[in-house]
């Protein structure tokens, strides 16, 4: 099947090259001229495992191509719209500029019996306002949102756990348009179909809550760690222990429960924030007031490793040197959006401390949004003199190879903070390290 793709940004261009990889013919589509050159010569504009690889097949196959060019997307049957849903300026609601732009953009290369296929994050309702500019061109809007994880985006496109598709319907079921619009996805995920992935199909608004829901649940199951981390915090308990016995209970589980400093990213935080802001618009804003609670105790754990820092160090950073390993918001990714450890790292620059971060793949963009911090891309190099050293990003190479012998033979200092309670605690100790955890004794 011949398909467009509206954004190539971290969700297009990664839904583009995987659809060409399962065989469809593609073309992504982007207003930005740099990353549609990188894109087209086959140049992953950002670190994710397994992209360079389907990206530089797809266009060496000729099924994938790129282009600034709207009227591409004419001939198309499926047209996917990917582009970004920021949280606005001086606000906590969605702004929804870069998808109505795609749609109006979009609208005059419809042909009739078209799909458009929202992928992007949106607030519940948006699709619904959005069918009628479809529909005029007699194509059909349906909502299929992306429950990628950074780091396995590829892998959750090819062979994702479960798809939903949001259909016009009428009293709960639906429409015959709508039928049609579901069974032609079918086919463009035939792969993921035919090996028994769930296919939910569904009206517009529950396939949007439905991605709002998951993200809200996620980052709930996070901030309930770390709020009984606080709580360990000035009991003497160990919230590591106390994850691993809740998590033995199956309705409980154990994962997303690993207390540290919180999420970031570009999705959990804002997905939260536009999702309260929206319930207030709806008159429910009760119905998820917790989710501001949620996002207050994941912004204290910032505040409690920058505390552990400065209790380790006597209270005195000023010229202290202090090593942070990490910049990413999370490992097998170069995303720095709303990152814990570069937010943690700026206040430690704030406090007068000189701090050297590195990171195995985002270094180049914490650059070039925090210039003032020292940048090394070799972990031991960044370790030399180090006075204290907080882990703030799980990598392999922090986490597994690092031991607590070799760094101790590269430091000053023998201080370390475990800002994701990733590392063996008795084995740093037994070094000769003081070790601090979070929501650790």
């Amino acid at each position: 099947m011949r398909l467009s793709v509206i954004g190539c940004g971290y969700l297009g261009a990664v839904h583009a090259a995987a659809m060409a990889s399962i065989g469809h013919e593609v073309v992504g589509i982007d207003v930005d001229e740099r990353k549609v050159a990188a894109l087209s010569k086959g140049e992953a504009p950002f670190f994710e495992p397994g992209l360079q690889e389907i990206l530089t097949e797809g266009i060496a196959s000729g099924r994938l191509s790129f282009t600034t060019d709207m009227s591409a997307a004419a001939g198309a049957k499926v047209h996917f719209v990917g582009v970004g849903t920021p949280q606005q300026a001086g606000g906590y609601a969605a702004d929804l500029t870069y998808v109505d732009a795609a749609i109006d953009g979009l609208v005059p290369h419809l042909a009739p019996g078209d799909i458009v296929a929202g992928k992007s994050t949106v607030p519940v309702g948006t699709a619904e306002r959005l069918a009628p500019r479809v529909s005029a061109a007699g194509a059909t809007l349906v909502w299929n949102p992306e429950f990628l994880r950074e780091g396995w985006a590829v892998q959750d496109t090819v062979d994702p756990d479960r798809l939903v598709a949001g259909v016009p319907s009428e009293d709960g079921a639906p429409t015959a348009e709508g039928a049609t619009a579901a069974d032609v996805l079918r086919e463009v995920y035939h792969p993921s179909v035919a090996k028994g992935t769930p296919f939910i199909v569904t009206d517009y608004a529950t396939a949007e809550l439905v991605k709002v829901s998951a993200n809200a649940f996620l980052a709930t199951k996070i901030s309930f760690i770390n709020a009984m981390a606080e709580i360990a915090e000035v009991t003497g308990a160990d919230v590591t222990t106390l994850a691993d016995a809740i998590g033995h209970d199956a309705r409980i589980g154990r994962r997303f429960l690993g207390a540290g400093i919180g999420f970031g990213g570009g999705c959990l935080p804002k997905d939260i924030r536009a999702f309260s802001a929206r319930a207030e618009e709806l008159g429910r804003g009760e119905s998820v007031a917790f989710l501001r609670e949620i996002d207050a105790i994941n912004l204290r754990r910032r505040d409690r490793a920058v505390d552990l820092v400065s209790t380790a160090l006597g209270g005195a950073l000023f010229k202290k040197n202090i090593t942070v390993l990490g910049a990413a918001f999370k490992p097998h990714s170069d995303d720095i959006r709303d990152s814990p450890a570069l937010d943690v790292a700026v206040r430690l620059h704030g406090l007068g401390a000189w701090v050297t971060i590195t990171d195995p793949a985002a270094i180049e963009n914490a650059r070039r949004i925090h210039p003032q911090l020292n940048y090394v891309e070799d972990r031991d190099e960044a370790l030399r003199e180090a006075d204290a050293v907080i882990v703030v990003t799980e990598w392999d190479e922090y986490r597994r190879q690092l031991t607590p012998e070799h760094a101790a033979s590269l430091t000053r200092g023998r201080i370390v903070i475990d800002g994701r309670n990733c590392l063996d605690a008795a084995a740093w100790r037994a070094a000769g390290w003081t070790y601090h955890g979070m929501g650790r004794p």
